[in-house]
């Protein structure tokens, strides 16, 4: 995460309910997907910054399937998260961490093989200096890769949940999962490449559907796993576990009993910087 406002906080047990609840559902699949992508694009053992690496997910993923001796640096704006990624892969060969500014990072130019962002620019206040900085550092012929999430439209449970939530505030909803969900699009994510300098950009749709024992897992992920629950703790008139249990009740609703299986999509974007 690499905004400082309350959209931003990912602060006391947000980190890990986000890994808990949100990991299985949203970013294994996409963490695995955007991991391959960058291997065949690196055939020798590289250099690597991820940035927004969030709780490490997506770092483990990176690790798994790269080249060894490859060096991956994973940065992240936000300390509680970074602090639960560098516990949670304490053991992951090659990597390291270091709290960074997406929008000034602290990194010679053309530092770097390869520059990944696994759902980190949507939070970006200036996502073009996020896009110029991550290009600046990496090396001409290098691979930049983004992932982002498509729209409720096509992530159905998020946008359940998303409604509940709002439905539990007279004025002023919380509104964090508009964020993520819909704020870069494939208009807007090609136009972010285009302006940076890049020629040409690969654009992929990934989805995956998911079998779901317990609509408590997306019910409290999606509304104590991110800053949503900072905004419901304050303002709400009625305590979290009784909006948990209304979405979970509105998940059943919209897709039947569990078992159920639920469809999540993200855009993945890659690009290589231009040689001159």
């Amino acid at each position: 995460m690499n905004d400082t406002s309350t959209h931003a906080s990912f602060t006391g047990s947000i980190p890990e309910n986000y890994n808990t609840y949100l990991g299985p559902l949203l970013f294994e699949f996409s963490g695995a997907d955007l991991a391959r992508r960058i291997n065949t694009t690196v055939s020798h053992p590289a250099k690597v910054l991820e940035v927004a690496c969030g709780t490490g997910i997506s770092t483990r993923h990176l690790a798994e399937v790269l080249p060894i001796g490859t060096e991956i640096l994973a940065t992240d704006l936000n300390e509680a998260m970074l602090n639960h990624a560098s516990s949670v892969n304490a053991n992951l060969p090659g990597v390291t961490y270091s709290q960074a500014n997406a929008l000034d990072l602290p990194f010679d130019d053309a530092s770097f093989d390869a520059v990944v962002c696994s759902f980190g620019i949507m939070f970006f206040p200036d996502k073009s200096l996020g896009m110029k900085e991550m290009t600046r550092v990496l090396k001409p012929g290098g691979v930049l890769a983004l992932n982002v999430w498509d729209a409720f439209d096509q992530n159905l449970s998020v946008g359940v949940v998303d409604r509940v939530i709002k439905r539990f505030f007279e004025s002023n909803p919380p509104r964090f999962l508009e964020i993520p969900f819909g704020t870069v699009d494939e208009e807007s994510g090609r136009g972010l490449f285009h302006d940076a300098g890049y020629d040409a950009v690969d654009v992929a749709h990934v989805s995956e559907v998911l079998e779901v024992k317990d609509y408590s897992l997306p019910a409290r992920g999606l509304i104590t796993g991110n800053p949503t629950i900072i905004e419901v703790e304050q303002r709400a008139a009625v305590g979290v576990e009784e909006i948990i249990a209304a979405a979970e009740k509105a998940l059943a609703d919209e897709f039947g009993p569990t078992p159920a299986k639920l469809s999540f999509q993200a855009i993945v974007f890659l690009a290589k910087k231009p040689e001159n």
